[in-house]
């Protein structure tokens, strides 16, 4: 299953016609046995996305497995994203601040108390894409590892380690 064969269902949740109850045990979705933090963040939110269709699209869906990892900060510095986004992590990464800012005030206050973000972003094994590549790379999150990779340049707040949703083959 790939990305563009959940059309059907992401027009429907386009026309508000699916709620992301219904979306999840739809019977195409729920095969995946997907976290629903997962599913949410990745499929319902943006399974139409252009770019995540032209960045992920060659992938297999049911030969994905999620795991919630705890990822050192140091290893989201260099962390690339799809080639569709790229410099989208940079850009973010100018001004951390704003960025978290314009955000709901319990992600700044957790920032601020704990260093981290509020929601684990989705990273993604590379070899997935690319059987020669290796380590990880930003599926959905962008934000979230721009404002960390700021918030270290700047010398704000940081925990040494962040939870993160890994996808591995």
């Amino acid at each position: 299953m790939r990305l563009t064969d959940l059309r059907p269902l992401m027009a429907r949740r386009r026309d508000g016609a699916l709620s992301f109850e219904r979306f999840r045990t739809d019977p195409t979705v729920a095969v995946l046995r997907w976290p629903d933090d997962v599913l949410e963040q990745f499929l319902f939110d943006h399974g139409d996305n252009t770019a995540f269709i032209n960045d992920y699209n060659t992938i297999d869906l049911r030969d994905i497995t999620w795991q919630l990892e705890t990822i050192p900060a140091a290893h989201f510095t260099g962390m690339t994203t799809g080639a569709s986004d790229e410099g989208c992590i940079e850009n973010y990464a100018k001004n951390p601040v704003h960025w978290v800012a314009v955000r709901p005030p319990q992600v700044a206050l957790h920032w601020e108390t704990h260093g981290t973000w509020l929601r684990p972003p989705l990273l993604i094994e590379r070899r997935l894409l690319d059987p020669a590549a290796g380590g990880l790379q930003v599926l959905e999150g962008r934000t979230r590892v721009g404002v960390l990779r700021g918030r270290l340049r700047e010398h704000l707040h940081v925990a040494p380690d962040h939870q993160t949703w890994v996808a591995r083959q």
